[in-house]
């Protein structure tokens, strides 16, 4: 069976019909909430909070938030799926939309938290050949690193189609620079339910997941210095054509536009008077 995201973008893919169609199943329904239930679990928020639904669509992950007593504003690509959202009485957040593989269009320090559910699956696919998942998932957890609150955490439930797309979308936030975790509920069965619980900096993962055996924790910053000892003992000196030739592969790995290629790459300018 042929996974959404493989099929059409997902303003494309939510169309009228489909998002009608999605918001009406009762069992769709019901996933939902024990999902968001389950992220709301794994943040383990001390009070009222002010949270980020990322891919909010109709606002089903969003009214169990309001149920918690929790105040929220979600964000989503599908015009039709907030079209429904803003029908539905159930939805008290406010909506906005917007294309999360572009960035988060909100202020530094916004949020409490933020939730996500079965929607970041959906950056590791590129709609053209201008546009690499990888160049989406940094400008997501970027903006997503820059609109939570100092302390702060996020609980993203998704479903990677393979182990390379899970260590994609995992390595992405913490080049972001959070702390970060990944759980699985009912693994080794086809229910298996993903979540990666994110910390900005002051806050401990080991908490958010209740200290859970089976979560694989990462060290975003014992991460990034191993990453920086790699490029020390690389053997090129900073500034060098080899140096720069690495630098900007690096760039378009991560979706950048950089410069062409030429003979004067890396050459030293002359002194000008």
């Amino acid at each position: 069976m042929s996974r959404p995201e493989d099929l059409l973008p997902p303003d494309l893919y939510y169309n009228d019909a489909e998002s009608q169609k999605y918001t009406s199943n009762s069992r769709i329904q019901s996933i939902q909430a024990s999902m968001t239930h389950r992220a709301l679990e794994l943040l383990n928020l001390t009070g009222p909070s002010l949270i980020l639904d990322v891919g909010c669509g109709s606002g089903l992950s969003g009214e169990i938030l309001s149920e918690e007593g929790h105040t929220w504003v979600g964000m989503d690509i599908s015009p039709s799926m907030l079209d429904i959202a803003l029908q539905r009485e159930e939805t008290e957040g406010d909506l906005f939309l917007a294309d999360m593989g572009q960035g988060l269009p909100f202020r530094a320090g916004s949020f409490d938290a933020a939730v996500s559910i079965s929607a970041v699956q959906w950056l590791c696919n590129a709609e053209s050949s201008g546009v690499s998942p990888e160049g989406r998932l940094r400008r997501f957890f970027d903006g997503l690193y820059a609109c939570l609150r100092r302390g702060g955490k996020a609980a993203l439930q998704f479903y990677p189609k393979n182990e390379q797309q899970r260590t994609m979308i995992s390595s992405a936030a913490v080049r972001a620079g959070f702390g970060a975790g990944i759980l699985e509920d009912d693994g080794g069965t086809k229910n298996v339910k993903t979540y990666l619980v994110l910390s900005v900096g002051g806050g401990d993962i080991t908490q958010a997941v209740n200290g859970m055996d089976d979560v694989d924790i990462e060290d975003g910053r014992k991460i990034r210095q191993a990453m920086n000892g790699k490029a020390r003992n690389s053997g090129d000196a900073k500034g060098s054509k080899a140096w720069i030739m690495k630098k900007k592969d690096k760039m378009k790995a991560k979706g950048k536009v950089v410069k062409s290629d030429s003979k004067y790459t890396g050459r030293s300018r002359r002194v000008q008077f």
